[in-house]
């Protein structure tokens, strides 16, 4: 594996796009306002960023980060996701996406309509329920005493497995929290969303950032409650 592709290039996106650089991959960028726009991002990243349209930075991804509001989920590209891997940012926040009541429900998750979407991929949740910021601060070298771990969620074990790879030459551990309908167990409101990397602190965002290892990151994962 040797590109990235990014569908939404945000704060969680180019953060991620940030650390792909640092271990040796390549990045496509997109948006949807145009890969003119960003141009300054790209030149911030270096030579190994380019930019392109949401459907050509999918093509060129062996593997695919998608950091888009959930609004806009039936927006992403499915041919040229046939067959890949696509890592799944996302929250669902009512005030921001409008009501979905198979969400309110709790019958089905974020991830799980995107699944749906892209039937012909594998999606990953992951990067989730980690502020930007701290997960550009944390990344550590494979083997540090402070290293950091992020939750994932999928339905593939092949593609877990490639996740897993991609969050540790970045700089993560990885706990496996189970299928996508899992991935409600790191969504807002759980224990293992943002405050886990702030120390507990209410204003997460305020924290510099908190190591969390595997073990921290598990005891909340199960402590969750629908």
């Amino acid at each position: 594996m040797t590109t990235v592709g990014f569908i939404g290039s945000g704060n969680i996106g180019g953060t991620v796009a940030r650390l792909a650089i640092a271990a040796g991959y390549d990045v496509v960028l997109s948006n949807s306002r145009g890969p003119q726009t960003l141009k300054e991002l790209v030149d911030e990243l270096g030579p190994r960023a380019s930019a392109a349209t949401s459907a050509e930075a999918a093509a060129a991804g062996d593997l695919v980060v998608v950091s888009i509001p959930l609004q806009a989920y039936r927006d992403v590209p499915v041919e040229p996701l046939a067959g890949k891997t696509v890592l799944d940012t996302n929250n669902y926040y009512p005030q921001r996406d409008g009501t979905f009541p198979e969400l309110d429900a709790g019958s089905t998750t974020s991830s799980e309509l995107l699944q749906r979407h892209l039937t012909t991929s594998k999606v990953v949740k992951v990067f989730n329920n980690i502020y930007f910021e701290h997960l550009r601060a944390l990344a550590r070298p494979t083997g540090a005493a402070d290293r950091s771990a992020l939750a994932i969620a999928g339905d593939d074990v092949g593609a877990k497995g490639e996740t897993t790879a991609f969050l540790d030459r970045i700089g993560y551990d990885t706990v496996d929290a189970g299928a996508l309908a899992d991935g409600w167990c790191f969504q807002p409101g759980t224990p293992a969303y943002g405050f886990i990397y702030a120390g507990g602190i209410e204003n997460f965002w305020e924290s510099p950032g908190v190591p969390a290892d595997a073990a921290a990151l598990g005891a909340k994962l199960a402590a969750a409650r629908r």
